[in-house]
């Protein structure tokens, strides 16, 4: 079974860095004017470029260990390389950044086999990320795509969180299981599995409740939702997704190492990056947690929810 090459099955690549290109304007046009300000006057990568280039990288959210690790990629190549001119720094650090996204990739256009079960998505992410949202993006994409999809309100502690994820299943398609505010979360996401399997479904998207109150609780919680979810079909969870607002910066970084510390997480969803100049915060996440960016968020449409294009998505940034 693969779905998720069916969302954008009818856009050309070479299309894709011109589409994101206003959604990145802010992050672009940022990280563009620093670099700028950086090499003016340069024919060489000296010292005063780099610390530069690296205050550049540092001001978009790259964050210092992915700064340090691309900024040591460039002086390398410097040392045999001249550079004459913006475009050919702005293609150095895209090919350099590019390499350094490519260490940390995954095939994100297929799904493993899972025995005929429906795979089964959890996702995680402390309130106000945009993960209902993107629950509900996800699913309306799935289920115009053909896919059978069930949604499992989860979240049983915040009762916009589960109303709003009505809303979504509504307009897409999706089946939703929920039960009353303030009922077990596992129980919700065994229900929502079973009724899943037993119905031929294709997709499972399970919402957890966003707290980060309190490490250990939310480890428990977790781990509970894992458990039970495994009862009915072993591998589950298939996906550990973990949103994260991507305008928050290395907030979002420090986020995600608690989220990791809390359970395994297998692909990041970093949303919100059409309103910030914080888009940078997407390599060094990627780089620093060794988890694949599977999903970026860049608006409030439905297809605003998009596979990540590490290509596109750097050849914008330096275009």
């Amino acid at each position: 079974m693969a779905f998720f090459n069916l969302f954008h099955s009818n856009k050309n690549p070479e299309e894709q860095p011109q589409e994101l290109a206003p959604k990145l304007e802010k992050t672009k046009e940022s990280l563009l004017r620093r670099i700028s300000r950086a090499v003016a006057g340069k024919t060489k990568v000296d010292d005063e470029v780099l610390d530069g280039l690296e205050e550049a990288l540092i001001m978009s959210d790259v964050g210092v260990e992915t700064t340090l690790k691309i900024i040591e990629r460039i002086e390398k190549r410097a040392a045999k390389d001249k550079f004459t001119s913006m475009s050919e720094m702005n293609a150095l650090l895209r090919e350099e950044i590019e390499a350094l996204l490519e260490d940390n990739t995954t095939n994100i256009e297929t799904i493993p086999n899972t025995n005929g079960n429906p795979y089964v998505v959890m996702v995680v992410g402390v309130n106000g990320v945009g993960k209902t949202t993107t629950i509900g993006k996800l699913a309306a994409q799935l289920v115009n795509a053909g896919k059978k999809v069930y949604i499992g309100a989860a979240d049983t502690f915040r009762a916009a969180a589960v109303d709003q994820l009505v809303v979504w299943a509504e307009r897409s398609g999706a089946t939703i299981i929920k039960q009353q505010m303030g009922s077990d979360p596992a129980s919700v996401a065994f229900d929502t599995v079973s009724a899943a399997k037993a119905n031929g479904a294709d997709v499972v998207l399970i919402d957890t409740a966003g707290r980060l109150h309190n490490k250990l609780n939310l480890m428990n919680e977790l781990t509970k939702i894992r458990n039970v979810m495994s009862k009915v079909i072993p591998d589950a969870p298939h996906e550990v997704l973990l949103v994260l607002d991507g305008s928050t910066g290395q907030n979002a970084y420090q986020q995600a190492k608690e989220f990791s510390k809390a359970t395994r997480i297998t692909a990041l969803a970093i949303t919100k990056l059409d309103g910030t100049a914080k888009g940078g915060v997407v390599i060094g996440i990627s780089d620093q947690l060794k988890v694949p960016v599977k999903y970026i968020g860049v608006g409030e449409r439905i297809n605003d929810l998009r596979i990540f294009d590490k290509k596109a998505f750097v050849e914008t940034l330096f275009s």
